[in-house]
C-alpha cells in the first residue's frame, strides 16, 4: 500500500496497512526552521539553507530525504503566494536571529532596528507600513495592528474587507494544475491542496498582513465584542467571503481535479485552552451557516475531504463541525479540558477524521525526555488508530528550541508502532 492509498483508506474511517504520517502537510503540521535544520544534522542528512514554505511561522520545507526517512505520507500543494502577500519562489538568503540560514521569497523585504527587532513590509512594499514583527531572539513573527480606528456609526464590512478576499487569478490556477499533476504523477504521496479562503474571523488572518492599508474592525478584542454589537458586520464580511470561497472552489476544482484528497479550508480557533472564545449560541448563528454552504459545495462536486484546523477546548463544537459538514478535524489539542483521547474516539470516531493529537508540543515535545515523548506518542497511536478516521501527526507545528531528539523519539515510536500493526 502507497501512501496515497494508506491516507484514501484512513480518511473514509478504514483501516490501513497501518497508521499514516503527516509531517509538512500544511502550515499546521510543520516544523520551524530553525528546529529542521538541527533536525536534518541529526539524522546526517545534507545541511543547506531551509526554504520557507510559511513564512508567518517560519515553517521550513521538508525535502523528500527528510520525508522518505520519518516515512511521510502526505505532501502540500501550496498557493504562489503566502500569509506575508509574497510569492512562494525561494530564492533570497536571510538568516534567523539564532542564525539558521534560510531562503525567503524572493520579494521578501524586512528590516531590523537597533534594539534587534525585525519588521517585515506587506507584499514586499517598503512603501506600506510594516505588517508583521519579530523580536530580537524570536522564531516566528507576530502581527502589527495597523488599521486606523474604526467609526462604529459608520461601518462598511465590504469596503473593509474586499481586497483581502478575492478571486484567483488564471496565473494561479495554472500554477495549481501543473503543480498538483507533478506532485501526483511524480509521487505516491497524498496531496493536500492548502487553498484556504474559508478563515472565518481567523485572528491570525484579521489584521489583514497581506493588505497594504487594511481598515475595519481588525484588533482580536474589538472583533470578538463586534459579535456581540455589530453581529450583521460580521455577517456580511462573511457572506462575502464564502461567495469568493465557492468561486475559488470552482476554479480549483477545474485546475486540480481528483488528484488532491484534502482541502485546507480554514484556520480559524474557536478554543482556548480551557474553554470556547464564546457561546455555541452564537458559533450556530454566525459561523456554521456558511461553512455548511461551503462543506456542501466540495462534497457535492468533489471527492475531497474538507480539512478545519481549531485549537484548544473545543469538544463542545465538534457536533456542530459534524452536522456542517467539516471531515477532519486538526490539530486535536488532547491537553485541553474534554478533549481527552479516550473520548473523542469514542464519541466521534466514526463521524470526523482526527489529523493530530500524537503528542503534546507545549509540554511532552519540547522539555520532556525522549522516553517520556515516546511513551505519550505510542498510546495516542493505541487509541486513536483503530479502524480508521485517524493520521498521525503532531498537535500543531513542531516549534523552535525544540530538541532534535524528541522529535527523532517522536518518529521512532511511530515507526515502532507501525511494525506491530504490520506483524501478522
Amino acid at each position: 500500500m502507497n501512501s496515497r492509498e494508506r491516507i484514501r483508506l484512513a480518511i473514509n474511517h478504514k483501516q490501513p496497512d497501518y497508521v499514516p504520517l503527516d509531517f509538512g502537510g500544511c502550515g499546521q503540521t510543520g516544523i520551524n526552521a530553525s528546529t529542521l535544520y538541527k533536525l536534518r544534522a541529526y539524522y546526517g542528512l545534507k545541511q543547506r539553507p531551509i526554504k520557507v514554505v510559511e513564512p508567518f511561522q517560519m515553517l521550513g520545507e521538508i525535502e523528500p530525504d527528510l520525508l522518505e526517512k520519518v516515512g511521510g505520507d502526505v505532501v502540500p500543494l501550496y498557493n504562489p503566494g503566502n500569509f506575508m502577500g509574497t510569492s512562494n519562489r525561494l530564492t533570497k538568503p536571510w538568516s534567523m536571529p539564532d542564525g539558521t540560514p534560510v531562503l525567503m521569497a524572493d520579494n521578501f523585504e524586512c528590516y531590523t532596528d537597533e534594539k534587534g527587532k525585525t519588521f517585515v513590509y506587506p507584499r514586499g512594499d517598503r512603501n506600506a507600513q510594516p505588517s508583521f514583527q519579530m523580536p530580537s531572539g524570536g522564531c516566528f513573527f507576530d502581527n502589527i495592528d495597523r488599521a486606523p480606528d474604526v467609526d462604529e456609526d459608520n461601518l462598511t464590512p465590504l469596503e473593509d474587507f474586499k481586497d483581502q478576499y478575492t478571486i484567483h487569478t488564471e496565473e494561479t490556477c495554472k500554477y495549481w494544475q501543473e503543480t498538483s499533476k507533478e506532485l501526483f504523477e511524480r509521487t505516491e504521496f497524498s496531496i493536500m491542496g492548502v487553498l484556504g479562503g474559508m478563515g472565518l474571523g481567523d485572528s491570525a488572518e484579521l489584521p489583514g498582513g497581506s493588505q497594504l492599508e487594511p481598515r475595519g474592525i481588525r484588533k482580536m478584542e474589538e472583533w470578538l465584542m463586534a459579535h456581540y454589537l455589530h453581529p450583521e458586520y460580521i455577517r456580511e464580511i462573511f457572506a462575502y467571503q464564502t461567495e469568493i470561497a465557492l468561486k475559488n472552489l470552482e476554479l480549483y476544482r477545474q485546475a486540480v481535479e481528483d488528484r488532491i484528497d484534502v482541502i485546507w479550508l480554514s484556520g480559524t480557533d474557536f478554543g482556548t485552552q480551557n474553554s470556547l472564545f464564546f457561546s455555541k449560541t452564537l458559533f450556530k448563528d454566525l459561523y456554521k451557516p456558511f461553512y455548511k454552504i461551503v462543506n456542501d459545495w466540495v462534497h457535492s462536486n468533489t471527492k475531497w475531504k474538507t480539512f478545519f484546523h481549531c485549537c484548544g477546548a473545543i469538544y463542545d463544537l465538534i457536533p456542530d463541525f459534524i452536522e456542517c459538514g467539516v471531515d477532519i478535524i486538526n490539530p486535536v489539542q488532547c491537553s485541553c479540558p474534554g478533549m481527552e483521547p479516550e473520548k473523542l474516539k469514542k464519541e466521534f470516531g466514526g463521524k470526523v477524521v482526527f489529523w493530530g493529537g500524537v503528542v503534546d508540543t507545549q509540554k511532552t515535545l519540547p522539555s520532556g525526555t525522549p522516553d517520556e515523548v515516546r511513551e505519550e506518542v505510542l498510546e495516542r497511536l493505541r487509541i486513536f488508530s483503530p479502524g480508521g478516521g485517524f493520521v498521525s501527526a503532531a498537535i500543531h507545528n513542531i516549534v523552535a528550541k525544540v530538541p532534535p531528539e524528541n522529535v527523532a523519539a517522536m518518529f521512532e515510536a511511530i515507526a515502532e508502532f507501525r511494525r506491530r500493526e504490520m506483524k501478522p
